[in-house]
């Protein structure tokens, strides 16, 4: 049995349709294998004045897949998840396209969760490494 709770798998579609998730146009493309997946787009929302991939939109799109993914992971009639801390390297420019993340656990406990987010261009060649970690609060 996998991480993802089955009553909450199909809740992550619909996170893409508010807030900053929408305005990026970050999208969640799948959620199995333990592994959720979303692809953003590098366009003038995403990118900064130099033209190359804004490193604080490749955050969001981590702390975004970690966050979803606690919340796939946990009970959401009894708890929601909160980014408490979230870091990041970035590793090479992205100029346009599309960015895919991957967020996996390194640790799923009570009251904290830590995912490994990976951040990938279109070839496959990592961008951007994160670790987010999440709190999870009791409703």
């Amino acid at each position: 049995m996998g991480i993802f709770r089955a009553e909450n798998i199909d809740l992550f579609k619909s996170y893409g349709e508010v807030g900053i998730l929408k305005t990026l146009g970050i999208e969640f493309t799948s959620a199995d294998n333990d592994v959720l997946k979303a692809k953003m787009p590098v366009d003038d929302r995403t990118k900064q004045p130099m033209g190359i991939l804004h490193g604080g939109a490749s955050i969001v799109l981590a702390e975004s897949l970690g966050s979803v993914a606690s919340g796939l992971s946990i009970d959401l009639e009894k708890y929601y998840a909160v980014g408490s801390e979230v870091n990041g390297n970035h590793i090479r420019p992205v100029t346009s396209g599309y960015v895919y993340g991957e967020a996996r656990a390194v640790h799923i406990g009570k009251k904290t969760h830590v995912w490994t987010i990976n951040i990938t261009n279109e070839e496959g060649k990592l961008v951007c490494i994160s670790r987010l970690t999440t709190t999870i609060i009791e409703k």
